[in-house]
């Protein structure tokens, strides 16, 4: 173990000359006057890991500031008209502020791009930016006509109020050119409705408008059900689908502020408090909170998806025909979700059930929990300082991402399409201009979103570990003064633990935090592997390739639940020695494998109450979640989302963070003390001269408890 601990961050007479900056005046009691809780000769570990992640730091500005300077959220809700403007935009030619629904002009156009092997794609097909969706005529023909320039002295504002309708403003050859389907008027034949901002057909053409076309010598109209399922692949594409969940984010940011932000801190200090007033009744509560909340996130999962109820996610947005059901992407991935939650509820009413024997041996431990925060009160309060440290970081970093996944090109397509349109400017039809415009994206915008959603998990771990490490500091001044209080160590322990950590620590903290991170990717870039090597290969997949790939995603779970299990630990003995990274870890693992027998059971129920916790707070923002995103805001006009599944998702993750920040406290105390106690067990013959009463009496507990909960 590399020589005794005591003499390093006990109240040893050796430990009294000490002094130094990194010194917590002790007061009180113990091994003569001056002894300090904590007196070490420190120095500054793992330096090159600070760099890296300073330099990391600066990477993520740059980054960043691309995103902000490409990018226009505007593009991940609405589409671009045949001029490369984005619908709704001020800065369009002309102002498109009003009009943000894509409409496709020429309906032949539509169904060619549909058919295999035509050279024509959607995304040429003319379309331009209207205030809604136009209907067919009931008892005659309407048209939509192009944006009035040229010749055509209208208004925006009047074309708007004429219904986009100048037909009858038009020359003999322009409406000679109209009757080709070549503009600058075209005639509305079918219905269309307003499917996430684009007019998406209903192969169900008007019998009347058709008439009447007919009658003033329109060429013929092709009426297959193709035009209606073009555009519907269209909407629905992985690409679409991908920036609408993004786009949803930036729209329910007042959700994610309350339930991400407000409501998990609000829970989680209740919670505490909870833990050191009423701690026996705790770990019941816990359980029986955490069933009842999976059953309602269940539930609002099953009236979301259709299945209970008669209040369904529709893609449709404003009112539509009734008779008229579009589903999308989006409703598929909401009953996936509400089957995965089917799954969890049964797993952990089951898991509940065997549990409850264990509580017992769990409300022992808490209860040393309690004593320390009870004692070192700047405990409850503390957690807050990174809380708002990681609120200003997301909000930077969820700005950043909105501009990042819109930070792609408006291009003219490459296209070799033979089709002709009117121009209004130059007074012709003109066939040199078919090629519509489409954002690209090039590889180092995915690269830069890649490394963007890492730089946030890598920055979250670290902000979790720097918590970790200071209330770990803490808690062994507390372990290492024998218990007595002085008047400095409910407050001033934390701020030494503090100092301690940025002057000599950050840099251990920042490899802990990476390794957990790397891990983290390697996993999720394997899957990604995985799932296309399925779809390119999943005919000859053989059995021994379905093991091999499911054994190696276990290992690599495994892996990352030991990694984060060390690293928690590793953080104790950084805060109490202030040793490095590596050298910590080993004496946080050696002295766990030599007392495994003793503490194990103890600090898995422990865990696991405490995990049901935070569950419990972010399940709560879940729910209230869901409750914000079904109100009449989010479901219509230009706030509506495409989904609730990714913002209730984010509410959960964020919640289950801040419950991570505000628990660890407890956490952390548990895994302190009970290391702190091993090491006192071994420097004094098994008989731990430091440990608080309570503690003792805890762990001299736990063989009568399992007698009592296992039976004989």
């Amino acid at each position: 173990m590399g020589g005794p601990l005591g003499a390093i961050i006990g109240r040893h007479p050796a430990a009294a000359g000490g002094g130094g900056e990194d010194e917590l005046g002790g007061g009180g009691g113990g091994g003569g006057g001056g002894d300090g809780i904590i007196r070490h000769n420190r120095r500054c570990r793992d330096l090159a890991f600070l760099v890296l992640f300073a330099a990391f730091w600066v990477a993520m500005i740059v980054n960043s500031s691309f995103g902000f300077n490409q990018g226009n959220p505007l593009r991940l809700t609405y589409e671009l008209d045949y001029k490369g403007n984005i619908c709704g935009s001020r800065h369009g030619d002309p102002d498109l502020h009003e009009l943000d629904v894509r409409y496709w002009m020429n309906p032949n156009q539509v169904y060619q791009s549909g058919v295999k092997d035509n050279k024509i794609n959607l995304a040429d097909a003319k379309a331009i930016c209207l205030m809604e969706c136009p209907i067919p005529a009931a008892d005659g023909l309407n048209f939509v006509c192009d944006y009035p320039e040229g010749d055509i002295r209208l208004s925006v504002d009047d074309w708007i109020n004429r219904d986009y309708d100048y037909f009858e403003f038009l020359t003999p050859d322009m409406r000679n050119s109209s009757l080709q389907l070549q503009g600058p008027c075209y005639p509305v034949i079918f219905p269309s409705v307003n499917v996430y901002w684009s007019c998406q057909f209903i192969a169900r053409a008007s019998n009347v408008s058709l008439k009447h076309w007919q009658q003033m010598g329109g060429i013929n109209i092709d009426e297959n059900i193709l035009i209606d399922k073009t555009i519907h692949k269209a909407i629905n594409s992985k690409s679409s689908v991908l920036k609408r969940y993004v786009a949803d984010i930036g729209k329910s940011w007042p959700v994610l502020i309350v339930c991400g932000g407000l409501l998990p801190l609000f829970l989680s200090v209740i919670w505490l408090l909870l833990i050191r007033y009423f701690v026996a009744a705790m770990p019941w509560i816990t359980v029986v909170l955490f069933n009842a909340l999976v059953i309602s996130v269940t539930m609002f999962c099953y009236i979301k998806a259709g299945w209970l109820g008669n209040d369904p996610l529709t893609v449709v947005i404003g009112e539509s025909d009734p008779y008229v059901h579009i589903t999308g992407r989006e409703i598929s991935h909401l009953h996936a979700a509400t089957v995965v939650m089917t799954v969890v509820m049964i797993i952990a009413f089951l898991s509940s059930i065997a549990i409850i024997r264990r509580i017992l041996i769990a409300t022992p431990v808490l209860k040393v929990a309690a004593k320390v925060i009870g004692e070192v009160q700047a405990l409850i309060i503390f957690p807050v300082v990174p809380y708002f440290i990681l609120a200003i970081f997301y909000m930077f970093w969820f700005s950043a991402t909105l501009h990042l996944f819109s930070s792609g090109q408006v291009l003219r397509n490459d296209c070799n399409t033979d089709c002709c349109s009117y121009d209004l400017k130059l007074g012709k039809v003109n066939c040199d201009n078919c090629c519509g415009y489409s954002m690209h994206y090039t590889p180092h915008i995915g690269i830069a979103i890649l490394f963007h959603l890492f730089g946030c998990y890598w920055a979250t771990q670290f902000f979790i570990a720097c918590s970790s490490t200071v209330i770990a500091g803490s808690v062994a001044s507390y372990y290492w003064a024998r218990g007595e209080i002085s008047h400095d160590i409910p407050f001033v322990t934390v701020v030494s633990s503090l100092k301690r950590l940025l002057r000599y620590s950050l840099g251990s903290v920042a490899i802990g935090s990476l390794v957990v991170s790397a891990v983290e990717w390697v996993r999720f870039i394997l899957e990604c592997l995985r799932r296309k090597l399925k779809l390119v290969d999943s005919a000859r997949e053989s059995c021994f390739g379905k093991m091999t790939s499911s054994s190696s995603q276990c290992c690599l779970g495994c892996i990352d639940w030991t990694l984060k299990s060390v690293n928690r630990n590793a953080y104790i003995m950084i805060a109490i020695t202030g040793k490095g990274f590596f050298k910590a870890s080993v004496l946080a693992t050696g002295l766990i494998m030599n007392n495994i027998l003793r503490i194990g059971k103890v600090n898995v129920i422990g865990d696991v109450i405490l995990f049901l916790g935070k569950l419990c707070v972010s399940l709560f923002c879940a729910l209230f979640a869901f409750l914000m995103l079904d109100t009449h805001k989010y479901k219509s006009a230009h706030n509506k989302i495409s989904s609730p599944l990714v913002p209730v998702v984010v509410s959960w993750a964020l919640g289950f963070i801040v419950a991570k920040l505000f628990f660890q406290v407890v956490e952390m105390s548990i895994d302190t003390i009970i290391l702190s106690f091993c090491q006192d067990a071994e420097e004094h013959q098994g008989n731990a001269q430091y440990a608080p009463p309570l503690l003792m009496e805890t762990l001299d507990e736990q063989s009568e408890l399992q007698r009592l909960t296992q039976g004989p």
